[in-house]
C-alpha cells in the first residue's frame, strides 16, 4: 500500500524537522509540504491534496484552530490530526466540531504518533487515551456524574455504564476489565453509542453527553 501524503504545520522548526525524519525513515509517509503557520498552510493547499494533516494549534499569524475551520469548510475529506498540549482544552470541541479526525498529545511517543496517523489513513479516527482524561479531569477533577433518570434517554443500562466510564477516561480494555467484560463486547456498545448519538469517537461521545446533560459537571 501507497504511503500516505503528509503536511506538517507547525512553528517550531526543530519540531517539524524531527516528524519529517520520524516519517521518512520509518516509512509512515511521505512529507509533501511544510508550514509555519495557518495561512502558508493554506497557500500550500492550493497546489497540494495530502491524505492527512499534522496540525499545531498556537502558532502565529493563524493558528490551527481556524486554519483547520477554513481548510475543512472547503475540503471536508481533509484529514488532519492535531498536535494538542495538555492546555488547549478550549479548543478541543471547537475542532472536533469541525471535523478532524484526531488529537494527539505533542508529549506523545513516537510510536503513538505513527499509531495515529496509520489509523487516519486507513479511515479512522485517533484520539489519544491520555488525552481524553486529561479533558475529563479539568472539566470534573472528581469524576463524571450523571442523571439519576435514564429511563428518557435512549441508551440501555449497560450502554449507560460504558458511557460513563468513557467520560471518566477509562479505555475499551479498562472498560472490559472493570465491567467483566471482553474487550470486542465493549467495543459493540461503544459502536451502539457512537450510532445513537450520532458521534464518530471518544472524544465526540464525551462531548455529546455533556452538551445532552447526560453527564453534568
Amino acid at each position: 500500500m501507497a504511503l500516505p501524503d503528509i503536511i506538517l504545520v507547525d512553528d517550531h522548526d526543530i519540531y517539524r524537522d524531527g516528524l519529517f525524519m520520524l516519517f521518512t525513515l520509518k516509512k509512515v509517509a511521505n512529507v509533501i509540504g511544510q508550514a509555519s503557520n495557518g495561512l502558508d498552510f493554506l497557500d500550500l493547499l492550493e497546489n497540494n491534496k495530502p491524505d492527512i494533516v499534522i496540525m499545531d494549534i498556537a502558532m502565529p499569524g493563524m493558528d490551527g484552530v481556524k486554519a483547520t475551520e477554513l481548510a475543512l469548510n472547503k475540503f471536508p475529506d481533509l484529514n488532519i490530526i492535531v498536535l494538542s498540549m495538555f492546555d488547549n482544552e478550549e479548543y478541543y470541541i471547537k475542532m472536533i466540531n469541525a471535523g478532524v479526525k484526531g488529537f494527539i498529545l505533542k508529549s506523545s511517543s513516537k510510536d503513538e504518533l505513527i499509531k495515529a496517523v496509520e489509523a487516519v489513513s486507513s479511515g479512522k479516527s485517533y484520539f489519544s487515551d491520555a488525552l481524553l482524561k486529561n479533558i475529563m479531569q479539568k472539566i470534573s477533577p472528581t469524576g463524571a456524574k450523571f442523571v439519576a433518570e435514564i429511563d428518557s434517554l435512549p441508551f440501555t443500562k449497560r450502554e449507560m455504564e460504558i458511557l460513563k466510564l468513557m467520560c471518566n477516561g477509562l479505555s475499551a480494555l479498562e472498560i472490559a476489565e472493570e465491567l467483566y467484560l471482553s474487550k470486542k463486547t465493549v467495543e459493540g456498545h461503544r459502536t451502539q453509542l457512537f450510532q445513537k448519538t450520532g458521534t464518530k469517537n471518544s472524544v465526540a461521545l464525551v462531548v455529546y453527553a455533556i452538551k445532552n446533560k447526560v453527564v453534568y459537571v
